[in-house]
């Protein structure tokens, strides 16, 4: 029984290598880990191996396919953090950028939102995309200024409170 699964050699470019210190800081302790689970996972593959008849022996490739998942994943997590862009937001800002909280009000409900990277977005927490509809809009804008966006057919205006 074969199982195989390769992927292409290929590392996709990160969309957007823009993230916190914090989203860096991450992803250096997932490489560590990775790399430091690698060679058990590679002592498998060479011990199942020894069992012979490639072919037939369903485990060996198992534990080919786990210690492939680990090397894409380095390779993956390794060119994430060679591309990374870390956001460095300035203190006391009166212009909206990558990486400040805004406080805004709409429809006489004040909301906050935290303008990060796409691989750090989390909606119910507050924290959405600069390629958001809402984070794009907010990009660039002042304290008192208004956005109007269209969400889901209809035109909402937001009013920026503050910056921080």
């Amino acid at each position: 029984m074969r199982t195989t699964n390769r992927i292409s050699k290929q590392i996709p470019q990160a969309k957007d290598p823009s993230m916190t210190k914090e989203k860096y800081a991450s992803l250096e302790k997932k490489l560590a880990r990775l790399e430091a689970s690698r060679p058990a996972a590679a002592a498998e593959v060479s011990r199942l191996a020894e069992l012979g008849d490639f072919s037939e022996n369903v485990e060996y490739q198992l534990a080919k396919r786990k210690l492939r998942g680990i090397n894409n994943t380095i390779l993956f997590v390794e060119n994430e953090l060679r591309q990374a862009q870390i956001i460095s937001p300035k203190k006391n800002a009166t212009i909206v950028a990558l990486g400040h909280t805004v406080s805004v009000e709409t429809q006489g409900t004040q909301k906050t939102y935290t303008i990060l990277g796409s691989s750090e977005t989390n909606p119910t927490k507050g924290i959405i995309s600069q390629h958001s509809p809402i984070g794009s809009a907010l990009l660039g804008k002042k304290i008192g200024e208004h956005i109007t966006i269209t969400i889901a057919g209809r035109d909402v205006t937001y009013t920026v409170l503050s910056i921080s």
